[in-house]
């Protein structure tokens, strides 16, 4: 399956979790990199609103596809 297969409608891919675990991933690195710099002794500062949209973007993806798997149709196939 190549690159552009994963933006047809028809694929075995579940767009709503690769990007929720994408911005997931960015949290987790800039955590990281909090955690790493303030053993260093330094301040990282990142942009409030910035880590906002990512924790947004985050439970976003994941509770847009929590809930269509609760409330899925009896009998469809998605």
């Amino acid at each position: 399956m190549s690159f552009k297969d994963i933006f047809k409608d028809n694929n075995t891919f579940n767009e709503k979790n690769i990007v929720g675990f994408a911005s997931f991933a960015i949290m987790a690195v800039f955590a990281a990199s909090d955690v790493i710099t303030g053993f260093m002794g330094k301040e990282l500062v990142i942009s409030d609103t910035i880590f906002n949209s990512f924790v947004i973007v985050t439970l976003g993806s994941f509770g847009i596809d929590g809930i269509t798997k609760i409330f899925k149709k009896p009998g469809s196939e998605e």
